[in-house]
């Protein structure tokens, strides 16, 4: 089947984007990327080219990542076998160390090079320049994983005004000069809500939140704070879902102003959600 376009056809596509990107010229969109996207280099690729996209259109986006199975495998290559409590990782002072060389040095610059490579201008930082993420010792047992106690966005915000793309990887510091490692959703929702975001997209490996987990086609698109809350007393939320649904929340009473949570397999997941308006995924949104 052909499915390329005329010309006419992909200028009728581009003028029903144009209400979408009048409504977003000059505001701030967070995406958390990590996961199944991340790992597979076609929809890395394809991501990036959506944020450049994105940029191009007027568009202020904020790229937070993690690299969970980058740091995996790193660790296993060292001879580390990672211990999790809780879904939060162990974090003795060489697993730390090894988090600053995945997080902040190979995943970071591999990500900074690639929206480069698609034309856009990136900049990449850690939690831990300028003090961006301010965190303490979230437990004892679970060594240096950090609790976020302030984010100063100023970093950030000097990188959009110079038009760049800030790449930021979720390591944190103390006032004492320790590091933390932080939970990536954790920090894009508390980033996201300090630099007011419009919206805080996050990237998962499922469609969002489905009535039914057994049927795809049971996907809830619109919820309010109060309904998303009330989700995991109805059992529709269980799992590792539970805590991305407490950062969305969590966002959205920290200034954002609406949280998407959408499947990051699906080609160009982010334009369909930012420029069509049947959008992507699940929208969860405070009182309007």
């Amino acid at each position: 089947m052909n499915t390329s376009l005329s010309n006419a056809e992909r200028a009728e596509v581009l003028t029903h984007a144009l209400p979408y990107i009048q409504k977003y010229n000059g505001k701030i969109v967070v995406v958390k990327y990590g996961g199944n996207a991340m790992i597979s280099e076609s929809l890395k690729e394809q991501v990036m080219e959506d944020i450049v996209l994105l940029t191009l259109v007027g568009v202020k986006v904020v790229l937070v990542h993690g690299g969970g199975p980058e740091m995996n495998d790193a660790m296993k290559k060292m001879g580390k076998e990672p211990v999790f409590d809780n879904g939060l990782r162990v974090t003795d002072h060489e697993t730390m160390e090894i988090a600053q060389m995945v997080l902040a040095g190979k995943i970071n610059k591999t990500l900074v090079n690639l929206l480069q490579m698609k034309g856009g201008r990136a900049m990449g930082i850690s939690g831990m320049d300028g003090r961006l993420i301010e965190a303490t010792q979230k437990n004892e047992k679970l060594g240096y994983v950090g609790e976020i106690t302030h984010v100063n966005v100023q970093p950030i915000l000097d990188l959009l005004d110079k038009g760049y793309i800030p790449v930021v990887s979720t390591l944190g510091c103390d006032r004492d000069g320790n590091a933390y490692n932080i939970n990536g959703d954790t920090a894009a929702a508390r980033i996201a809500g300090a630099i007011g975001a419009e919206r805080m997209i996050m990237m998962t490996d499922i469609s969002g939140i489905l009535e039914d987990k057994d049927n795809p086609n049971s996907l809830i698109r619109r919820l309010s704070v109060a309904e998303a809350e009330k989700l995991e007393e109805r059992g529709i939320v269980s799992g590792g879902m539970i805590p991305k649904v407490k950062c969305c929340i969590d966002a959205i009473q920290h200034g954002v102003r609406k949280v998407i949570i959408l499947d990051g397999r699906v080609h160009h997941a982010i334009i369909m959600e930012i420029l069509t308006n049947e959008g992507a995924g699940t929208m969860v949104y405070g009182e309007e």
